[in-house]
């Protein structure tokens, strides 16, 4: 089996890295796998609407994926929590299609979409945790 190998997001990632003792992101072979990342920056501020926290959330993504070297070309599976999804659904569904069609133009992963009642931090509205499976 494969060494595992940790990868921590520079700004945000240390500072859950030194807060909480995890990682953003792990490669074992081929595989990535991404922790959660919320739409917050790096000074751990979150944006007023939703479809902003989205949008943040993904470039989140994006940054931790560069760190361990992979890109959204790479994604196949996507989870999704969201708080308050039962009241702004249709504005979060098409917040995430759009990004999705965004990072992701050439194919469309799995994605499961889940409401939750609370996430890591009480300001917390969005989480974004994928899948990578990294060209050999």
């Amino acid at each position: 089996m494969n060494k595992p190998e940790f990868f921590v997001t520079p700004g945000y990632g240390e500072r859950n890295l030194k807060l909480f003792h995890y990682s953003q992101a792990v490669k074992i072979g081929n595989r990535l796998e991404l922790s959660g990342q919320g739409g917050w920056n790096d000074d751990w501020e979150f944006p007023e609407s939703i479809t902003d926290e989205i949008a943040q959330a993904f470039r989140n993504v994006e940054r931790t994926l560069a760190v361990a070297g992979a890109r959204w070309e790479y994604v196949i599976h996507v989870n999704s929590y969201h708080v308050g999804l039962d009241g702004d659904q249709e504005e979060i569904n098409q917040a995430m299609a759009e990004r999705f069609r965004h990072y992701m133009p050439g194919h469309a992963p799995v994605w499961t979409c889940l409401g939750v009642a609370a996430l890591g931090d009480p300001k917390m509205r969005v989480e974004i945790r994928v899948t990578a499976i990294l060209p050999e």
